[in-house]
């Protein structure tokens, strides 16, 4: 009797531990592969957005390029018209009336502008960044007190006159490069095509 007892008891050992055998098989092989997801759609939408955002930057700077060579032409443009509507007259002898009032003065034209003695804080601003200022016309400049764009920006008609009249070997170059009106954007902290090749170098070197 006892022999069938432990006959029975290793028959259910057996198929206890085959069960278990089992279902660790099965275990394995419902959760030990990882299901690889297909994210391929995901992946070609996302590199059409990306196709979407570089064309758009492409138009953005095509759009940037015609806008910059716009302004370019209005500023060129605005210093042609500037020039011609100070366009002043002359006497047989080549003088220049630059006040416009009918009489031939000289240098006394028009109205001296203030001046300074000296720049201020000793750091005179970069006057060849005006169109028309060579390194010769900025020291004549400041030999006349001129050291900075907001001298110029706030010149007169009748002030803009005198200058005219006194730059000598230069006379009315102030009227005929339009000087007031790029020192005005200079002067507010801007800056103008020819300022920036200025800066760029290469101009007076």
């Amino acid at each position: 009797m006892f022999k069938d007892w432990g006959f029975l008891i290793s028959e259910m050992l057996f198929l206890i531990i085959l069960a278990a055998l089992l279902g660790l098989l099965v275990g394995w092989i419902i959760w030990g592969r990882r299901k690889v997801v297909d994210r391929s759609g995901e992946v070609n939408a996302l590199q059409g957005k990306l196709k979407e955002c570089e064309a758009a930057r492409a138009a953005a700077k095509q759009d940037i390029d015609r806008l910059n060579s716009e302004l370019s032409a209005r500023d060129h443009a605005a210093l042609a018209a500037g020039g011609a509507a100070a366009a002043v007259a002359a006497d047989s002898d080549g003088q220049v009336d630059y006040d416009g009032d009918g009489v031939i003065e000289g240098a006394d034209e028009g109205t001296r502008p203030e001046t300074l003695s000296a720049a201020r804080d000793g750091q005179p601003d970069d006057l060849k960044m005006i169109k028309g200022v060579g390194p010769k016309l900025e020291i004549m400049c400041n030999e006349l007190g001129f050291y900075h764009f907001d001298q110029i920006a706030n010149w007169t008609a009748d002030e803009v006159a005198w200058v005219d009249a006194n730059l000598e070997g230069f006379k009315g170059r102030v009227s005929r490069d339009n000087w007031v009106e790029q020192a005005k954007v200079l002067a507010a902290g801007g800056t103008t095509e020819f300022a920036d090749r200025v800066k760029g170098g290469g101009v007076y070197e």
